[in-house]
């Protein structure tokens, strides 16, 4: 019975996040706010991780969303409040992200998130898709440790990378996730 309270509550959370997506991104904060936050991150990325500071001199674009809160147990959630687009180093348009898991998971986590899209067409399809959902268009390679060492701008051949940084709680397990990726129009 508790279990099914519990996952009950959960469903209705990630719906109501999901509602808060559709109203064109209410929730985020101003242009100003979400363009200092998001190059805040990005240096915060650089600083730690020299490979994606390589990584960015080919981009022709960079996604970044500062703080993305993930919560679940067997039924998760992901919301991403405004990040930035950065095409030579100037803001490009603002865009929210929402994901919903489902598998063996528990605890509540935050992050960031930087997409480098490094050739035109990837950037194309983020630009002209009405909400893109990962998986489906562009592939996207998740750089970690070990990716990392072996990633030079000579080796990086496909056209969106991905970096998670500073991660903050616990999240434990296993689950299939989708996230899509959509623009919004920001104060």
């Amino acid at each position: 019975m508790l279990n099914n309270k519990l996952l009950s509550v959960l469903m209705v959370s990630f719906l109501a996040v999901a509602g808060c997506q559709s109203t064109g991104g209410q929730l985020a904060n101003s242009s100003v706010d979400i363009t200092r936050d998001s190059n805040a991150a990005l240096q915060s990325l650089y600083a730690n991780n020299p490979e994606a500071r390589l990584l960015s001199k080919r981009a022709k674009g960079i996604l970044v969303f500062p703080n993305i809160v993930k919560a679940g147990f067997m039924i998760g959630a992901q919301y991403g409040t405004g990040g930035a687009l950065f095409k030579n180093g100037r803001t490009a348009g603002y865009y929210n992200i929402i994901a919903g898991s489902y598998g063996l998971q528990a605890g509540v986590q935050s992050f960031g998130y930087a997409l480098f899209f490094m050739d035109n067409a990837s950037l194309s399809y983020l630009n002209r898709s009405e909400g893109w959902e990962v998986g489906v268009g562009p592939s996207v390679v998740v750089v970690d440790k070990g990716v990392a060492k072996s990633l030079t701008t000579t080796t990086a051949k496909d056209g969106v990378y991905a970096f998670i940084f500073d991660q903050k709680g616990l999240m434990a397990g296993l689950g299939l996730q989708g996230s899509k990726i959509s623009r919004i129009n920001p104060d």
